[in-house]
């Protein structure tokens, strides 16, 4: 009578014989551990030898800034003998004005493009996504075909209008055209991730007595944070290491910007100051290494939403 049933036997022993495997490790789940553990640790070997790799030229350009210009170009590596900090001191006054004027110029023309671009392509991208008006697709279309054209086929036209306007030798030609929506990238982008924002909203907004400016300025903006940003960051870091554009509508000195100011030291026909030079290049990089560090987090976010709609 208390014997237990020997059909229930061989469950039994197959369950806790499991149960120990699972408690001790059984030497085929100890293997599989280990080649886990194994591949994780040359995954992440690999990715440290590639990232080495990759910011050697940075690492390289920073050690440079703190050496002699005698000793740049004769040692590839980042260890340092000499800590020549005088590079950093002669770079910020070796040119015409301190470079600290290059910054600023550099920021007013950024500050004035991430406003214009987020002003206009923010209006551009809800028209296109949701009014109706004729030959709308042709126009998106068109807008599309403007980001495949380099700047060295715009420039020349460009150049011959702000000359007509009096524009050259002034930031002008580098912030009007943001507030014209000139940058169909953001525009596209905006677009994407305005058509993603549910129309129920829209719908209810009119409901209640809303038009298109009150839908837009209390709905869809607030909702577009991590487009917007992304749009921010874009455009700091493409404004800020501009060279092409800013080199030719810029001419005086003392507008120059931090870019075609580091263009200076390099003398062709004398000998350039490559210590001054690296230093004022780490000084300029700065700002954009804290501008995608501190957005980095807007920035993956307002892609990865972007793509997913």
């Amino acid at each position: 009578m208390t014997d237990q049933p020997t059909a229930l036997r061989p469950a039994a022993s197959r369950s806790s014989s499991r149960a120990a495997d699972r408690g001790s490790g059984s030497p085929a789940r100890m293997a599989l551990l280990r080649r886990q553990r194994i591949a994780s640790i040359g995954r992440h070997t690999l990715l440290i030898v590639l990232s080495v790799v990759m910011l050697y030229p940075v690492l390289w350009m920073v050690a440079s800034s703190l050496r002699p210009d005698g000793y740049i170009f004769n040692n590839p590596s980042l260890v340092l003998n000499t800590f020549a900090y005088k590079n950093y001191t002669n770079g910020w006054s070796a040119l015409q004005q301190p470079f600290g004027v290059y910054l600023l110029n550099s920021a007013i023309i950024v500050l004035g493009a991430i406003v214009g671009n987020l002003f206009s392509c923010s209006l551009a991208a809800y028209a296109y996504a949701r009014l109706r008006f004729r030959f709308k697709r042709w126009a998106f279309a068109a807008m599309l075909v403007t980001m495949m054209l380099p700047i060295q086929v715009l420039i020349i036209p460009q150049y011959v209008i702000y000359a007509q306007l009096g524009w050259i030798n002034t930031f002008l030609p580098l912030i009007v055209p943001k507030f014209l929506a000139t940058d169909g990238f953001f525009v596209f982008l905006m677009v994407q991730f305005i058509r993603g924002i549910p129309r129920e909203l829209d719908e209810a907004a009119r409901i209640d007595g809303a038009g298109h400016a009150r839908i837009f300025l209390q709905m869809i903006l607030p909702l577009m944070k991590p487009a917007l940003a992304t749009a921010a960051i874009f455009t700091f870091i493409w404004t800020w290491n501009d060279f092409f554009s800013q080199l030719v509508f810029v001419t005086a000195p003392d507008k120059y910007t931090s870019s075609v100011a580091l263009r200076q030291f390099i003398d062709p026909t004398g000998q350039s100051d490559f210590g001054a030079l690296f230093a004022m290049s780490v000084v300029t990089l700065v700002p954009v290494f804290l501008a995608f560090l501190f957005g980095q987090r807007f920035l993956l976010r307002g892609i990865a939403t972007t793509g997913g709609k």
